[in-house]
């Protein structure tokens, strides 16, 4: 067991294993993301644990659209579940698959409900593919529950928002640290087909070389496409308000358009462990456009564009 706590804290997961518990690596992510298409609404909660040389402590945010409201605290005591997806930072944010709440005060809180969550599947890899077993990488990530059915309230700014009947979605990211730069994107509102798209990567070097791995995930009604290296190849080209993602396994094609839809960043902030402080080296649009197209073949199975989308570019610090 001893192997296997430090093999973890590097950030890799043996096959089968489970990529959304705690890893004990110095960043553990948790991060949620609620969509209310009718409303054009968008609340996204995010939990930055860090460990660090005075013991844990979490970065919490609650940000919501329209507007560009965004709310942050750090807090302690944190304490990350060794057994499953699921946080507890302070009296500020608890949150799992199932439920996740917020207050950071009367202007910004969030109380919601996942039901009928769909999962990743389990199986011998995560998101990562097997990547997972490699320990030591820059950073890692798995979406945890694709699409789920919410039930509850937020309070934004001051306003109340109902957000029974939204969409949410729930990730995991582990790691050092946050990479020098990366990009990121999201989309579950396709005028209601069961359909989700999930994105993330960043450029980094390994064995002397600069390379870009990407992965994608995609949900198409019961079914679940991941497109990560070495199987799955991506050519990327981010940035000027623009995601472009053109993703290729065997037999399968994914091409996403993204843009900035004319909205402005909200700008987040990323803690940075062992120093107990954040940066603002996140740009986050959290109501972007998304146009995906997914084939097999060359059949298409699914073509259609999100307007709530979320899509992410981040910097390093001071750029």
């Amino acid at each position: 067991m001893d192997l296997l706590r430090a093999y973890r804290a590097r950030g890799a997961d043996p096959p089968f294993g489970d990529p959304a518990r705690a890893h004990g690596t110095p960043l553990e992510g948790y991060y949620w993301r609620i969509v209310e298409p009718v409303g054009g609404r968008v609340v996204v909660a995010l939990c930055g644990v860090c460990r660090g040389p005075a013991g844990a402590w979490a970065l919490v945010t609650l940000a919501g659209h329209p507007g560009r409201f965004a709310r942050s605290a750090i807090e302690a005591p944190v304490a990350p579940d060794p057994a499953g997806f699921g946080v507890r930072a302070g009296g500020a944010l608890h949150g799992d698959r199932r439920h996740v709440a917020v207050d950071l005060g009367p202007e910004a809180r969030l109380d919601v409900t996942l039901d009928d969550a769909v999962p990743f599947p389990r199986g011998a890899f995560g998101a990562l593919g097997p990547a997972q077993l490699v320990p030591g990488l820059p950073q890692y990530w798995h979406p945890v529950v694709l699409a789920a059915r919410v039930r509850g309230e937020a309070r934004i700014g001051g306003e109340t928002i109902r957000l029974d009947g939204a969409v949410a979605y729930a990730e995991k990211n582990w790691g050092r640290a946050f990479p020098g730069r990366w990009w990121w994107g999201h989309a579950g509102a396709f005028a209601g087909a069961p359909v989700t798209v999930a994105f993330a990567g960043g450029p980094v070097r390994l064995a002397g070389a600069r390379v870009a791995p990407t992965t994608v995930v995609v949900r198409l009604g019961d079914e679940v496409l991941r497109l990560t290296p070495p199987a799955g190849r991506s050519r990327v080209a981010v940035g000027g308000g623009a995601w472009r993602v053109a993703a290729r396994g065997p037999g399968v094609a994914v091409d996403i358009e993204g843009d900035a839809a004319g909205t402005e960043p909200h700008v987040l902030e990323v803690p940075v462990p062992g120093e107990q402080r954040t940066d603002p080296r996140s740009r986050q649009h959290l109501a972007a456009r998304l146009a995906v197209t997914i084939r097999r073949g060359r059949r298409t199975l699914f073509s259609g564009e999100s307007p709530l989308a979320g899509l992410e570019l981040g910097r390093p610090a001071g750029e």
